[in-house]
């Protein structure tokens, strides 16, 4: 054992060197990007548009909520998005993308310890002594060995390192990507539970408006057998009836397609769907979510987290690339005995020990690591652009919201306002009714009105609903003020 001990000696004082000299890493260090220099989403200045019920806007120290569709005050959405979390097998496949990433980065880490082993051989063989040049007789023998190793990659230029933060970088990237999609999921829901319940009151309030006309059509018959109304009126009726009835199909084919979408991001198919029985008035109006600033949405959204995600793992590849360049040292050791038979390895004649460093030096590769390292760079200025692009992208859908959502008031506004005048008028035509100042024909005519102004409120107010949800989930979906700072809420 005395004469092993200067080899240790030589490969400790090595390591130690070596040690110091790895302390750095080639490539460059990645910096998160800066902010945007801008303090809004509009080109002009903007004011909440008052809408059938007053103006839309966040209060004094509002949050965006980790659980917003709450804010619709839906027991029946809620269930919906819950089913939906726990069942749909994209946010499934998303979680397990992440666990993965997070497993190869822990097996990556593996690089940073000493590598162990050891061996246990044995064998009968047959020599043949002339493959020496000898003249002697070859015969049969037993070999057993015993031996251990011990190796370590010695990282001097960093690139075990910056494979490591490569990996750390794609585990980022897969989690904003669960992220995204557990957002798109339950926006998805929402919308299409939103959608559903407006088409189920269009189509109720379309069957009602049908019933008016069928009404007023037999009123109509029995004027036209009278002699005191035109044939031409009736036939004018049966064409409002017959174009009403042409709009119930389109809605009731919607309102099933809605369905089935519900149950395909649930995860189960839409025969063994439990579909929520949402009543569209029922659903609160949230008002507009707080608006994040643009420095504050950049570390919030996670399309724009993938990408800078996706930088991140460019310019660790970069180091890798430059360290492929340099020489690669590793330190091994093995230590073992070697003898005829199991019995005879505690003999010291058959030991036998090996220490040193091993160096690689990578001389004429016909400019393969040269252009690798210039492909690399290459890929992290195309994840700049991308990344440049999909914050412009999230702006841009920001501001599309918030244009939408002022639009969405004033419509909503004349709708309205269309629609209490029709209820106003159909109050009046009752009354002078009852005073028998006007004709039933004349109340049938102002309750058809009335219907119509409200399927057409109905539109209006889906729509500003939906659009809601598109500035939720334009601001990010409030993932960050969970309770547990993020992820599904499972």
């Amino acid at each position: 054992m005395h004469s092993l001990r200067p080899a240790i000696r030589c490969g400790a004082a090595l390591g130690a060197v070596v040690a110091l000299l790895g302390a750095c890493a080639v490539g460059p260090n990645f910096t998160r990007p800066s902010p945007p220099d801008t303090g809004g989403y509009l080109n002009e200045p903007r004011s909440p548009v008052a809408a059938d019920g007053g103006a839309r806007q966040p209060g004094p120290g509002a949050v965006l909520a980790a659980d917003w569709w709450r804010m619709f005050n839906s027991p029946q959405l809620d269930d919906a998005v819950r089913k939906a979390i726990a069942g749909n097998p994209t946010l499934q496949a998303a979680e397990a993308s992440l666990r993965q990433a997070q497993d190869s980065l822990r097996a990556g880490r593996g690089v940073f310890f000493p590598q162990v082993g050891a061996l246990l051989d044995a064998s009968r063989q047959r020599s043949a002594p002339v493959e020496q040049g000898l003249a002697t007789r070859g015969g049969v023998f037993n070999v057993v060995t015993l031996s251990g190793t011990v190796g370590y990659a010695l990282d001097v230029f960093g690139g075990e390192r910056r494979k490591v933060e490569s990996l750390g970088a794609q585990a980022d990237f897969q989690r904003n990507a669960a992220l995204a999609a557990y957002l798109a999921l339950s926006a998805n829901v929402v919308n299409t539970g939103i959608a559903r319940s407006a088409y189920a009151a269009q189509i109720r309030v379309t069957e009602q408006l049908i019933d008016l006309e069928a009404q007023q059509l037999r009123l109509a018959a029995v004027q036209v057998g009278a002699g005191t109304a035109a044939y031409s009126g009736m036939l004018e009726i049966r064409g409002l009836i017959a174009s009403n009835r042409a709009l119930l199909a389109p809605l009731r084919q919607r309102a099933d397609q809605a369905g089935d979408l519900l149950a395909l991001l649930e995860g189960v198919a839409p025969s063994q769907a439990a579909l929520p029985e949402i009543e569209f008035a029922d659903l609160a109006a949230p008002g507009y979510p707080p608006v994040s600033l643009p420095s504050d949405l950049v570390r919030q959204r996670p399309d724009i987290l993938e990408a800078e995600a996706m930088m991140h793992v460019a310019s660790a590849n970069i180091g890798v690339a430059t360290a492929a360049m340099f020489p690669s040292i590793s330190l091994s050791g093995t230590y073992g005995a070697a003898a005829g038979s199991f019995s005879g390895l505690s003999a010291a004649s058959g030991r036998f020990w090996s220490i040193g460093p091993s160096v690689t030096v990578p001389l004429f590769q016909g400019g393969a690591l040269w252009y690798g390292r210039k492909a690399a760079i290459d890929a992290f200025q195309e994840s700049q652009a991308a990344y440049r692009q999909t914050v412009l992208a999230a702006f841009a859908q920001v501001a599309d919201s918030l244009h939408a959502l002022d639009h969405d008031a004033e419509a909503l506004q004349a709708q309205a306002d269309a629609r209490r005048a029709a209820d106003e008028a159909l109050s009046l035509v009752n009354a002078n009714y009852r005073a028998g100042l006007a004709a039933y024909s004349d109340v049938l005519a102002a309750d058809v009105q009335a219907h119509m102004a409200t399927i057409a409120w109905l539109s209006a107010a889906a729509q500003r609903e939906q659009d809601t949800v598109a500035l939720y989930v334009a601001l990010g979906g409030g993932w960050w003020n969970g309770p547990a700072g993020g992820g599904s809420g499972r």
